[in-house]
């Protein structure tokens, strides 16, 4: 078994299927995490890579994993 690797696709899809459906809005996630409106739209469009507290909000925020959001797990 491979080490498995951060893939910024699979983040950024993860990321946007979650927040979409938790029926939350890009800049209503940024305002509810404490994180900029453009943070959220680079992350969902892998133009940028998050920090690992980043990671930590989104996870604790949508209840999942993250080992989940980064494409490690199913």
């Amino acid at each position: 078994m491979g080490i498995r690797t951060f893939e910024p696709k699979v983040f950024a899809e993860r990321l946007r299927d979650l927040r979409i459906e938790k029926g939350v809005g890009q800049n209503k996630l940024a305002a509810d995490l404490g994180l900029s409106n453009s943070s959220i739209s680079y992350w969902e469009n892998a133009k940028q890579e998050p920090t690992a507290s980043a990671i930590v909000k989104l996870a604790t925020f949508f209840d999942v994993p993250t080992d989940y959001l980064l494409g490690i797990s199913d």
